[in-house]
């Protein structure tokens, strides 16, 4: 009875330990596949930014360069110039408006001075064709700018004519004022400062009909800057 009851403890502790180095095997035979294991979660982090334009040199007030007589006539010129800053992908674009249809007039009086008339309306004049004796008096002007291809082609020229070749040039191209905003400035790319130069023109012929009183005449123009859609 006692042999049988060893013979069964010792059976059921032998199978006790085998249980266990089973376990323990197992164990040792899959913790170094689960200890490698790895989830892995992809996310995006995204930032918006606007696009923005400003002028970082505002167009300064100009006064013409020398004055000119009322009766016998003469020529005078003035500049002015801004510069444009714009983080748009597609650049930005500039326009020239005047606030009057008959752009200089005189302080305080009734006196003006004409609009320059280019040969075509819609195109600068290459060359400013000064008026004879006895006709109006003009004021006009041109643009210019420190990159060539941003300046609207109509404002180009090929040593000869404006809306042709690619050359930006001081004195060439002369335009009408105009209260309906003229496209002067077109840029494809983002720019840290772009400068655009205006250059004003006023000649009085010998005897202009309608007579200048004298006095000081203004013309207000407003440039305006937008980023291209």
């Amino acid at each position: 009875m006692h042999t049988h009851l060893k013979h069964s403890a010792r059976q059921a502790l032998i199978a006790a330990v085998l249980v266990v180095l089973l376990g323990v095997s197992t164990f040792f035979a899959f913790e170094p596949q689960v200890g490698r294991s790895q989830v892995n979660e992809v996310f995006t982090v995204t930032q918006q930014i606007t696009d923005e334009i400003s002028f970082t040199v505002a167009p300064a007030d100009v006064t013409m360069v020398g004055t000119i007589a009322g009766l016998t006539g003469g020529s005078a010129t003035g500049t002015t110039y801004a510069v444009v800053r714009s983080n748009d992908a597609g650049g930005y674009n500039m326009t020239l408006a005047f606030s009057s249809s008959t752009a200089m007039g005189q302080n305080g009086g009734a006196g003006y001075i004409n609009n320059y008339t280019p040969t075509d309306p819609d195109e600068p004049d290459f060359l400013w064709a000064d008026n004879s004796t006895g006709q109006a008096a003009e004021f006009g002007y041109s643009v210019t700018a420190s990159t060539s291809t941003d300046v609207d082609p109509t404002f180009l020229n090929d040593s000869a004519a404006c809306s042709a070749g690619s050359s930006s040039t001081l004195h060439r191209c002369w335009m009408s004022p105009s209260t309906t905003p003229e496209m002067i400035i077109n840029r494809a790319t983002p720019t840290g400062g772009s400068t655009t130069t205006l250059t004003f023109r006023v000649h009085v012929p010998n005897s202009p009909s309608p007579a200048l009183p004298s006095g000081f005449y203004t013309a207000t123009g407003t440039l305006t800057a937008t980023n291209n859609p």
